[in-house]
Formats: C-alpha cells, structure tokens, sequence
C-alpha cells in the first residue's frame, strides 16, 4: 500500500488524525504511521477497546465529538482501501529517497519480536507532539515522582492514580486538569504549587478575549478542585524530596520574583506520588535531519518554522501541531486540516475545505497561537530555577551526571550548550538521549538561547536484529 501512497502521515494524534482525514476527503492515499495500539496520541489516550466499559474515562477528556468523527473518517478510509493505517510501528528515521521520503519504522504488533519496515510516499507530514518538559531539584530521581503527563496516561490508559495522597507542582494549566482528574477519582491532592502569578495574564487581555472557550475549561476544573476543597497555591515550587525506596515528602517554598525560594517559607508536606510539568518540549527527532528551518517559540523551545500552509522549508515536507509550537488539540487540528489542504493543492487535487471554512480554520490557528504565545510568556520557567539545585542533584539520569558537574564544565570548561556540555560529561548520551535532562542542561549552560535538540540520525532505539532486516 505504501508503494502507491500519496501522503505519508507520521503521528496520530490530533494534528495526523485531522490531516489523514482531510487528505482522505481530497481522495489521496495515505499512510498513518503511529507507535501507540490506537489512535488518538496521548491528548485522546484511552484505555484498550475491551477495557473500556469497566474504566470511565469520559470525564478526563475534551472534544470527544471531534475524535469520534476523526475516527470514523479513518475507519471508512481503511474500508475503502486508501488508508493504510500503522499502529505499533515505531519510526525511527525519514529520508529522502529519490523523488520520495523513505520513512523507517519498527513493527512491534508482536513483541518482542520486531521487524524492519520502510515505507515511502512523495509527500510527509509530521506530527509527533511533544513530551514533558522536566526541570531537576534534589530527589526528582526517587521511585514515585512522575512528569504531569505520566500521571494523566496512567488516568486515561487504565484509570491507574500513581498514589493516594500527591502534590503537584510546576507551572502551566497542565497542572489544572490532572490535579482534577486525581481528585474525581479519591486522591488527595494535598496541593497545586503553580510557580507564576496569575495575575500575569492580565498582560495579555485579547488572548483571554478571543479564547472564550478556554475560559469555561478553566472553569470547570475550579469547580472540581473547590469541590474536593485542593488549594492552589501560585508563586510556590516543589524545590526538594524526600524518601528511601519511594517518595514520602516534599518540601515546597514560596518563590521571589526571580524565582528563588524566599527565606523562611519551606515546608515540607508528607506524600506518596509527586507530579512535576514544566510545560513541554516539541519532538523534533524526525525533522532535524532534514536541515528544516527553526523559529524560537516563547516558552525557550526552538520549533519548525513554517508557511500558512503548514510547509517546512524542505520541498515536500510538511509539519503540524506541537513540533510547530506547543498549542493544545484544538490547535493541533486545525494545523492539521491546514497541512492537509497544503498537500491536496501541492498534489494538483481539488480543495475539501472550501474558502469560508478554510478563512475560518486559519482564523482559528491565529487565535489559538496567540493565547499559546500568551500562555508561555505567563507560564515561564522561573529565571533562578537552578537555585534549588544542590551540587549533588543528578541532572542526567540516564549517565547520573550531577548540578555541579554541569556547573564545572560551564565555568572550567568553557560549555556554552548542552552539546560542549554532553561532550564534556556525558549529559544526554544514555538511552533517553536527552529527552529528560536536555532542556534543564541546556537552560543551565545557555539560558539567552532557544532550546534546540541535538539532532539524532536514529530517533527510538532500534534493535541490531530489526537493522539487519533491511538486508532482506
């Protein structure tokens, strides 16, 4: 199927589920490559299909209308045989092929075994989302503290809370609804320590404006927070924990305008799980090799720069949702819808969305943009962070790289980057490969700079078996 493909979408979740169906509306063959069992990516996780009427979910989920008519378009797709939908295949390197992308996946429907897969198409889109963006403090390494996004896909996939009595901490209204989630389902959740002042949004009324919709969520997750009476305590940071085996404390402090612990108001608050979001990072593995140009987003990422169209710099290849700028799902899809009306043009085909909904769908991206914009610039990370830190916090996990040893390869070594500083001290080289530590590495070395991925020719770890496949 892929042979004769005419679009290949990497990533089904919001942005490649919306772009599939657009592209199957315009009559195209398409391949949906995605290394989840389902679509819907991590925004619209559920539980495994015969799991679903014993694990209710529902109420940790937004624009379920929308996925189920996503859905549904995908699955008249695969009926009609124009959709050749991949699930549990897991990409690991896009390139160019002649006049057409060669994508190289891994199958894993039947793990352990893996095979090699290489799929091709003219055009690629890519739509990998994004992860957790984490930033270290004493003890962030103990058994029992997780990112934001790990405790909502254990609420989504399984109905699984991590703990029963959590804090959470960081900033961002992330924070907001996995604090909700947890107490619908009898968590406590002792408190939600949110490192800005709300009042910060005040600077950026049109985005409040155009956003209405935005507000009700907030709302709603208020209300359920006022409910099971969980404090939300702003300009506060989870700075240290405590434990053995697992996590058993926290100790929390408010902060200074700069974002330094102010003196005297450490507390320390007895808990069985943490939760820890700093906003995200954008997955970039796929199109860095590319050379595809970068803009600066203002939450400190770099992300792939593109047109109105959802067109990369690179012929061909076209980029939608979080790697174009953490947004949320509805901005996801509409870049997605965008990206697909891209490809149809770009193909010769007829348009699916037509001018007034396409103004419409545009119009959309530009309002949703501007409140994400705004979001980042009242949700920043704060600007003394690395004050919590001891020279004995690990940094990298993976190669237990400490504070101080970042911190001497900066002053003695002369690191400016997070690469002089993977170079100097092994900091990103293990099997995450930097996803966890790279951002807080690199606000550590260069904090005036974007943070820009290193650019990784293999992008998830790959057996040399599945490798040797490709001689086949």
């Amino acid at each position: 199927m892929s042979e004769s493909a005419d679009l290949m979408v990497v990533g089904a979740g919001p942005a490649g589920m919306a772009a599939a169906a657009t592209a199957l509306a315009g009559g195209l063959r398409v391949v949906l490559v995605d290394s989840g069992t389902a679509v819907g990516g991590q925004f619209w996780r559920h539980p495994p299909e015969h799991a679903r009427p014993a694990i209710p979910t529902e109420d940790l989920h937004h624009g379920l209308r929308e996925y189920r008519a996503l859905s549904d378009a995908l699955s008249a797709g695969r009926t009609a045989g124009r959709l050749d939908l991949r699930l549990a295949h897991h990409v690991w390197s896009a390139v160019r092929d002649d006049d057409a992308f060669a994508v190289h996946a891994v199958d894993r429907r039947e793990a352990p075994r893996e095979t090699a897969v290489v799929l091709r198409a003219p055009r690629l889109l890519v739509a990998t989302g994004a992860y957790d963006r984490q930033l270290p403090f004493p003890g962030w390494d103990l058994p029992g503290v997780l990112t934001i996004g790990g405790l909502q896909a254990l609420l989504k996939g399984g109905g699984v809370a991590a703990g029963s009595r959590v804090v959470l901490g960081g900033t961002g209204p992330f924070l907001l609804p996995v604090a909700a989630g947890l107490a619908a389902r009898g968590v406590e959740v002792v408190t939600v320590c949110e490192a800005a002042n709300p009042l910060a949004w005040l600077r950026y009324p049109g985005a409040l404006v155009r956003n209405p919709a935005k507000w009700a969520e907030g709302a709603g997750y208020a209300a359920v927070l006022a409910r099971h009476r969980v404090p939300v305590r702003p300009r506060t940071a989870i700075v240290g924990a405590e434990g053995g085996d697992r996590v058993t404390s926290v100790r929390i402090a408010s902060l200074t305008s700069d974002g330094s612990p102010r003196p005297g108001t450490e507390r320390r608050i007895e808990v069985d799980a943490v939760g820890i979001g700093w906003g995200f990072a954008p997955q970039l593995d796929l199109l860095l090799p590319f050379g595809c140009e970068l803009t600066d987003s203002a939450d400190g990422n770099a992300v792939v720069a593109v047109d109105d169209g959802q067109r990369t710099t690179v012929t061909g290849l076209y980029a939608a949702g979080e790697a174009c700028g953490v947004g949320g799902a509805p901005l996801a899809v509409a870049e997605g819808r965008l990206a697909a009306e891209s490809v149809l043009a770009d193909s010769g085909a007829a348009p699916v969305l037509g001018r007034t909904r396409l103004a419409r769908v545009r119009a959309a991206v530009a309002r949703q943009r501007a409140f994400a914009r705004a979001m980042s610039l009242a949700h920043p990370v704060p600007a003394a962070w690395s004050s919590w830190l001891t020279d004995d916090t690990v940094v990298c996990r993976c190669e237990e790289v400490t504070a101080g040893a970042v911190r001497a390869a900066c002053a003695d070594g002369g690191a400016h980057d997070h690469r002089q500083v993977k170079q100097l001290t092994r900091a990103g080289m293990g099997w995450c490969q930097g996803r966890m530590c790279g951002p807080a590495v690199h606000c550590l070395a260069a904090q005036e700079r974007a943070y820009v991925p290193a650019e990784r020719l293999v992008a998830t770890p790959v057996t040399l078996g599945a490798l040797a496949d490709l001689d086949d």
